[in-house]
């Protein structure tokens, strides 16, 4: 068992860094979640959460390079890290475990 733990929202963005594949930055994460999940992220709650993903090694970021469109300013982009992937296999595995023992007689009422 790994010694970290992923909090919902910490979940859905090592996932969106994950299917980014090094080209996420925090706009780009934010249209991803809001585009897949229509579900609204303000840019403080990214910020913060890719602060903490950083600090617990799962996603690294370097500054990609300075454009015109930006006004030369660079973005920040992440990338997770192989301890990311698997925290995110391991938190599957888990997930799957608990849907699997949901009893057939359950999903009648739905």
């Amino acid at each position: 068992m790994s010694q970290y733990h992923l909090a919902e929202f910490e979940e859905i963005v090592l996932l969106t860094v994950a299917i980014q594949n090094g080209e996420a930055y925090g706009v780009s994460i934010i249209a991803e979640i809001e585009d897949r999940l229509d579900r609204k992220v303000s840019l403080g709650a990214m910020q913060t959460v890719l602060k903490r993903l950083e600090e617990k090694g799962l996603v690294i970021s370097e500054f990609g390079e300075a454009t015109n469109m930006r006004g030369g300013k660079r973005k920040r982009l992440y990338e997770i890290t192989s301890k990311g992937i698997h925290l995110l296999q391991q938190t599957k595995v888990q997930r799957n475990s608990l849907w699997d023992a949901i009893p057939k007689v359950v999903y009648k009422f739905s």
